[in-house]
This record gives C-alpha cells, structure tokens and sequence, in this order.
C-alpha cells in the first residue's frame, strides 16, 4: 500500500514510514504492505523537534520525534537527551540484537492529545502529557514509559506469544501470555529506566515498594488468579473504575514486574549470580539483527530457554504464581534481592508525585481507600478495609473528617492523631444525596510502603539496576 498525508502550513511529523516524495505540505511514503502501515503511526504539530540518539554512520538510526502544545514543552534536557542515548546502548547490550531497519521513539507533549503508550515494531507512540518533560512529578511518574515501550520491540513485536499471533485483523486474541507480553516488559522497562539514570536506585525501590504493596492489597486476590487477568483482558480494560481492587485490574503488567524479579534473582542465586534474566533476553530475544519479523513462541519455549539458562522446576514456578490462588502478592523477588516490603509514616517518593499528578490522595494502606482531591468522591475502597468495614464504599463523596471540612492534611493528621485516642475517626459522606456519618476504629497511623535492606543477604537488587555499557548515564537533579 502507499500512504500519504496533506498537512497543516507549517507543521512537520515524525514516522517509521520512509518518505517517497515531499511537495510543501504533501508527503508521499514508500509502499508498505498494510502490516506495517498498521503498524506505522504519524505524529505532527506546529511545534516539532527532532533529536539524533545515535551517530552519524551508525546503523540503524534511532530517533525521538517530539510534537508539543509549545517550543517549551518539547524542550528536552541535555540530561534527558543522555539518558535516551544511553538507552538505545543498554538495549544493545541487553538483547544483543535489533528487528527494525531504523526506530523512531514518537513523543507527544500534550494533555488534549495522547494520553498513551502503544509499542510498534520500528516506533512507540508515547503521549506522557504536556509537562512530562517540564514538571518534576509528571517526569518521575512517566519516567518509564519510553523504556517500556521501546522494549515491546523486541517482547511483544518480535517475539509474541502464539495466541496473539494472528493471520488476520478479524481473529480473536488469546492473552494467556500477557504476563510475558507485558510483564515482562514491564520489568525489563523499569530496570532500563534505572540503568539509562531516568531514575536513581532509589526511585526504582519506590517504584518497586509501591507495585508490592498495591498487589499484597488487592481483595481480589481471594478470587482471581493473575492468568484469569489476562484472558479476561476484553472485559477488564473497558471495566468502570469502581470496585477494582475486588474485581482486579490489568494485574499481569505489575505482578509480572514482581514474577519476573523472582526469576532473575533465582537465576543469580542458583548460578552465583554469574548468570541472569539478560542472558535469558539474549537467547529469547536476540538472535539475528534485520528488519522487521514475528517470532512465536509457547510456554514450553519459555521454560526450555530458561533451562538453558540456569536449570530449575520453571514451569511449576511461574505456573503456580500464574495460575493458583494467591492471597499475597508474589514477594520472592524483593526477597530474594536482598529487601523486604516496609511501612512507615514517611510518604513514598513514586505514590507522592502520582497523587499530584492523578489529583487524588491515596489511604489504601490505613484506611483503605483513595480519594479524589478535587470532587472528594472515593474512587475505591479495599473489600475488608477498615474503611469497607464501617460502611464506606467507592462512589460516595467524602465530606468531612471529625467535623471539618476534609482535606488530605487533615486526614492524615486525623490519623497521626488517632494513635493515641481512644476515640475513633468520623467521615461525614455523602451518598446519593443523603449525609451520614461513619466512625473508623483505626489506631495504626499513616502508613506508606518503602524497601528496606535485609543485611543477611546480598543485594542482588542493586546488581540487577548497574548500567551495563561503558558510558554512565546521568540523573535529574529534581
């Protein structure tokens, strides 16, 4: 097929798709084939800028392509640009090959336009908002989109799961896999994002501590394995907001992030730490650079690499943390890194920026509850909380707290304050109309999740997040 698109005066754009012929604001692209047109998205603005990741003479190219609401949003730090860089070196170094003839990471910088991220096979398509590069808090919650997405090049495009390798747009999906599909990518981009310095060592443990723990609080987990997550990805995705932690969400994008944390700490310890999840991600997903192609794969091709990685009982391992019931979120790895899960009264760096950024305040770890900070309306209550217990469910509006007017400070001081009270804390809600007052009988203060060091074992953690290429990347000084 040959594409073609008639911009707006003045606007430039950034795509895989190679450029046949440009006239002024016409572009015609080179013939595709509509797999890879499908596969090809186009971002444009007024305000553009184009940034070279890799050399001149170096093969194949690396790109961002940013379009922004003004020549301020898509102003890149120095530092940024470095850490970007140092991503296309750490993906070299991880997979050992590249699928794609050129890459183009798309980056839009806006709040009416985006809002997503979505993987492609030479390009990602990335919408982090318009202050993703500007604002401190929207950086450090989006940090880890780019390394994301740009791993899905290589777990997910070119090496997909056999259910989701279909021979036509009109056959349905299988998502059995979508623990590895986006799990994995999910780990894999996370660590990235602390090898490129988009994070330090310890944001990553932020990230990490605040993953766990929204997954050790998930009610549904006494009903709903996380292989039913993702054959139940149709209905899940398009599920209102309420009551999410009863029914679970896309839950195989962070337990996998915990999964695969147990499996490359696992081969470290059974190997020295000799070995680990790279040599995995060379085997599984290198193989021969070139141009774009699928590679299918099964579970027994997963648990046959991981064989010849480190020998080990993998498929009873990842079937268990898969496929059985499990009341607590799978905490081998962290464990097993040489951290635990903690609680304290010192809020957590990652869910601090993310109430900002999401304008909510986040109580799921005393009360049980978050709450937007604008309307006040409970987005969801935990199944079992103290909050649930008293009555409280998502959808009602909070009021009051003790007979003030509530605000996030004054919950929290409410919560300080109750430690030493014998009197319990009063929410005035209102539901459909109607006002009551609940009283919470909770006595164990603001509680916030963090890592904390086990010293009787080694820090395979660290290990895991040390840069793998020569050149350091740079941090942000926020």
């Amino acid at each position: 097929m040959k594409a073609s698109i008639h911009l707006p005066d003045g606007w430039k754009f950034g795509t895989a798709l190679s450029v046949a012929a440009q006239n002024g604001s016409s572009v015609e692209f080179e013939p595709v084939s509509l797999t890879v047109l499908v596969d090809s998205p186009l971002i444009a603005g007024s305000h553009y800028k184009l940034i070279e990741l890799t050399g001149a003479g170096e093969s194949p190219k690396h790109v961002i392509d940013l379009v922004g609401e003004s020549d301020n949003a898509i102003n890149m730090s120095a530092n940024d640009i470095a850490a970007y860089k140092k991503l296309v070196a750490e993906t070299g170094a991880l997979f050992g090959a590249r699928h794609y003839r050129q890459y183009h990471i798309l980056l839009t910088l806006s709040d009416d336009v985006g809002g997503r991220g979505l993987e492609h096979h030479e390009s990602s398509d990335n919408g982090p908002g318009e202050k993703a590069l500007t604002d401190p808090s929207t950086h450090l919650v989006n940090a880890g989109l780019i390394p994301h997405e740009f791993t899905h090049s290589w777990n997910g495009k070119y090496r997909r799961p056999a259910g989701l390798t279909t021979r036509n747009y009109q056959e349905p999906m299988t998502g059995d896999l979508l623990w590895v599909y986006e799990g994995l990518t999910e780990y894999l981009g996370n660590v990235l994002t602390a090898r490129t310095g988009l994070w330090t060592s310890k944001q990553y443990q932020e990230s990490l501590a605040a993953t766990a723990a929204a997954l050790d609080y998930r009610a549904g987990r006494s009903w709903r394995s996380l292989g039913d997550t993702a054959v139940s990805v149709q209905l899940l995705r398009l599920a209102p907001g309420g009551w999410q932690n009863w029914r679970r969400t896309l839950d195989y994008y962070p337990e996998g992030e915990l999964i695969w944390l147990e499996v490359d700490t696992r081969i470290r310890q059974l190997t020295n730490n000799q070995r680990s999840l790279d040599d995995f991600c060379k085997k599984f997903h290198g193989g021969q650079s070139g141009p774009p192609q699928v590679v299918p794969y099964n579970f027994n091709d997963l648990v046959r690499t991981l064989n010849e990685v480190a020998p080990y009982d993998w498929a009873a391992l990842l079937n268990e943390r898969v496929n059985s019931i499990q009341p607590h979120a799978p905490m081998g790895g962290i464990e097993q890194g040489g951290w635990r899960l903690v609680y304290n009264d010192t809020p957590n760096d990652l869910i601090k920026a993310t109430e900002g950024v999401a304008k909510m305040a986040n109580f799921t770890y005393s009360l049980g509850f978050w709450v937007n900070q604008e309307s006040g309306n409970f987005g969801d209550v935990i199944v079992g909380s103290p909050a649930f217990t008293a009555g409280i469910g998502s959808g009602m509006k909070l009021i009051a707290v003790n007979g003030r007017k509530w605000s996030s400070a004054g919950l929290n001081a409410a919560l300080v304050a109750a430690r030493n009270s014998k009197q319990p804390i009063e929410l005035t809600v209102e539901n459909a109309h109607r006002f009551k007052v609940y009283s919470i009988d909770y006595r164990d203060g603001p509680r916030h999740p963090h890592l904390e060091r086990i010293a009787a074992k080694p820090d395979l953690l660290t290990d895991i997040l040390k840069p793998r290429t020569q050149s350091a990347g740079t941090t942000r000084s926020f």
